[in-house]
């Protein structure tokens, strides 16, 4: 199972929108550098399937990478058939899954426009266990699964 990176996002601020900034260096046990999650405890880094959010764009067409505040957009790389504990590359990168899904906040944008978010149900939440530099187009793949 392999699979690439679509965008790379952050933001400096927690419960905001993230950007895609393009690459990020995953620092070990902490997270993404520059981003208000960074060293937040089993939730360093967020992804989703860029699959997904493709059937979002159905209700909402101006959906972008970091709309529904996800560290690393993949695609190709399905993030559903993870389970707690499995270990996968990102670029230079090596994650591990600490958490799959999370409850939505209150006053979420995306909730109220479109009537559900997906990262309640479909987000992957990691720790980083080996830092390195990830940017757009960095293979994703399995490691020991």
């Amino acid at each position: 199972m392999s699979g690439h990176i679509l965008a790379v996002c952050k933001a400096a601020v927690k419960g905001t929108r993230k950007v895609d900034v393009g690459e990020a260096l995953l620092v070990e046990d902490m997270g993404v550098e520059g981003d208000a999650h960074f060293g937040f405890a089993h939730r360093q880094v967020s992804l989703l399937n860029a699959e997904e959010v493709d059937k979002m764009r159905e209700k909402i067409p101006d959906l972008v990478a970091g709309d529904f505040a996800e560290n690393l957009l993949v695609e190709g790389f399905d993030l559903s058939l993870l389970k707690l504990g499995d270990r996968f590359g990102v670029g230079a990168a090596l994650l591990e899954v600490t958490q799959i899904g999370k409850e939505c906040h209150k006053s979420c944008a995306i909730r109220e426009s479109a009537g559900d978010c997906i990262m309640p149900r479909l987000g992957v939440f990691c720790k980083v266990v080996g830092g390195g530099l990830v940017k757009k187009g960095d293979a994703v793949g399995a490691v020991g699964l």
